[in-house]
């Protein structure tokens, strides 16, 4: 996942240009391109600024909302002193959104993508506001608002028919979840070798990377262990290509698991996806939209799919047990007796994702109480009730975020594969391009 706050940040300078203070409607503008008059053609720099002050001034509502922030210190400081109500945001991207429709209709290539990206994020950024303000919406109609997706539906006899596969792996007379728990634990990494083992796979990770796709020499990271959270792993973008990677250590974290956040978190995941957006959109095209990332928004779902499929793209085929087990796991110091039936299981445990989306759908409806929401978890993504507990935590607060995870994945992958091109070339035109998630679709 990506930073929730815009407080920390240490922001660039990007220029504000004519008609900056038109943003949050606290001025009118003219010439240069301003939009005082119905019959000008509307400066999209401007419009876009407009949506910046919108995002930031809706962050004052929900800590989570502004994801990273590292654009003008003057938008910032014009949507603290507009302090906007959640239905004044909801008029102000209506107005807006009227003004930047038209032109969707006679632009042609980038600019025509960057104004469909604009309108794709003040659709759910005024969604975020009417649920600030009150609005009920279905877990579909949310996940299709924000995140511009229609999830699947599967019924419990859909993962049933799963779990068949893992009682035959792991036979016995506990029930199947307690059996996995307690074969998983031989695997979890101690706790003073776990920094040299995710050390090690990060930088296989970026090793990887960084020989397939161009980064700025300067990018770089931190790697931070933390406790007390809802996630598993964090990616904070800073701006300027630096992240702050942090690993949640409440939770297990097995061998696989080094590999996994090295990539989804860093690289080619959020450190790399970030890096791209910043250089290729908000420098090389000047767009300021991509100095701010709401969380809520379709542009999680392209930065969560691209992060789990690029743990794919980085360890092609059998590389990343390859690697594992010849690197990882003697640092970790354990037994590669059992590896080849650790790898089985967790192969058929990643058939289960979308179990955690049914429990969100059934929870958020109203369709499950919380109890009925932690078995489900419990029994077919096959954890805990800690591990089902801190995940409906996390549902609690991110709500139908978690679509971005697993459907984000498939359709990251689809459209790559589908591109006739390698995976690295594909991949990597996703990373660096004004997209939403339409574009991921056949």
């Amino acid at each position: 996942m990506l930073n929730r706050t815009i407080n920390r940040l240490p922001r660039r300078t990007i220029a504000l240009g004519a008609g900056a203070v038109a943003t949050l409607g606290l001025a009118a503008c003219g010439g240069d391109g301003g939009v005082a008059s119905n019959a000008a053609v509307p400066d999209v720099d401007v419009l876009a600024r407009e949506y910046v002050s919108l995002e930031l001034a809706m962050g004052r509502h929900d800590p989570a909302h502004v994801d990273a922030y590292f654009g003008p210190e003057e938008l910032a400081a014009l949507a603290e002193q507009a302090d906007l109500a959640p239905a004044e945001i909801i008029e102000q991207a209506d107005a807006l959104s009227a003004r930047l429709e038209p032109l969707v209709r006679v632009r042609e290539g980038r600019a025509r993508d960057r104004l469909r990206g604009l309108l794709a994020r003040l659709h759910a950024l005024r969604t975020r506001a009417a649920m600030a303000a009150g609005e009920r919406l279905s877990f579909d109609q949310e996940a299709l608002a924000l995140f511009g997706v229609t999830p699947p539906t599967y019924d419990a006899a859909h993962f049933e028919a799963l779990l068949v596969d893992i009682e035959t792996l792991l036979p016995g007379e506990d029930p199947l979840a307690d059996r996995v728990s307690a074969f998983l634990e031989r695997f979890e990494v101690p706790a003073d070798r776990l920094d040299g083992v995710f050390q090690a796979a990060i930088d296989e990770c970026r090793a990887r990377t960084l020989a397939a796709l161009e980064l700025p020499a300067k990018e770089r990271f931190t790697l931070e262990y933390v406790s007390d959270k809802p996630w598993s792993g964090y990616n904070w973008y800073q701006g300027d290509a630096e992240s702050l990677i942090q690993v949640n250590t409440d939770l297990p974290q097995q061998i696989n698991r080094a590999v996994d956040l090295g990539c989804h978190e860093g690289y080619p995941g959020h450190h790399t996806y970030q890096t791209l957006q910043e250089l290729n959109l908000a420098q090389g095209e000047g767009w300021i939209e991509y100095t701010v990332q709401p969380l809520f928004s379709p542009s999680a779902l392209l930065a969560e799919g691209s992060a789990n499929y690029g743990i794919e793209v980085a360890f092609p085929g059998d590389d990343q047990v390859a690697f594992e087990k010849r690197v990882l796991w003697p640092l970790a110091g354990l037994d590669v007796a059992e590896a080849d039936r650790y790898y089985a299981l967790q192969r058929l445990r990643a058939r289960l994702s979308y179990a955690r989306n049914e429990a969100a759908r059934g929870y958020l409806d109203g369709q499950m109480s919380r109890e009925q929401a932690i078995d489900w978890i419990v029994r077919y993504n096959l954890v805990d009730r800690d591990q089902a507990e801190q995940s409906l935590d996390f549902i609690d607060t991110y709500r139908s975020y978690v679509v971005n995870y697993n459907l984000g994945r498939d359709l990251v992958r689809t459209f790559v594969e589908a591109a006739g091109d390698d995976r690295w070339t594909a991949f990597t035109r996703l990373l660096s391009a004004p997209m939403i998630p339409a574009d991921l679709q056949p």
